[in-house]
């Protein structure tokens, strides 16, 4: 029933959507052909390799989309639309059963805050970078980073 009310909601104000959702990586979606980004947070690409706890290679780009797959599966997802990006995505802050995908991500080390100052995402990603959480276990390049450095 939720389901179908954010639905018409997102119909009639085209800011939340809600649905079946595919995960294409750490930080982006795909609903009812809509491209979402979740917003504040950036996750490595898909490619990216990091160095674990013992200083070993590990593909933390497919760990972070294999965990945003865990975080959403056979859950309501519902992604409320902040903005729009350069490459025409929705930038959304999404929720699984309630939960907020954006800051489970942070808290358990799969992305960074990404251009926002917003308090609860730079604790969140503290906590984990305190507990040495996913990608915070070991040495990493922002993701930001890796894809100006992979365009040349």
């Amino acid at each position: 029933m939720i389901k179908w009310i954010l639905l018409a909601i997102g119909f009639l104000s085209s800011q939340v959507w809600a649905g079946e959702v595919k995960v294409t990586d750490g930080d982006s979606l795909v609903m009812q052909g809509r491209r979402i980004r979740l917003q504040g947070i950036d996750a490595p690409e898909y490619y990216q390799t990091c160095g674990d706890k013992d200083g070993l290679d590990y593909p933390c780009g497919q760990k972070a989309l294999e965990f945003m797959r865990r975080l959403v599966e056979g859950k309501n997802v519902s992604c409320k639309k902040i903005a729009t990006d350069i490459y025409k995505r929705d930038l959304s802050e999404c929720f699984a059963n309630g939960q907020n995908l954006n800051l489970k991500m942070l808290a358990n080390g799969w992305a960074v805050v990404y251009r926002t100052d917003n308090p609860q995402y730079l604790k969140a990603q503290n906590q984990a970078k305190k507990a040495k959480k996913g990608l915070w276990q070991g040495k990493f390049m922002t993701p930001e980073l890796y894809r100006i450095l992979m365009k040349h």
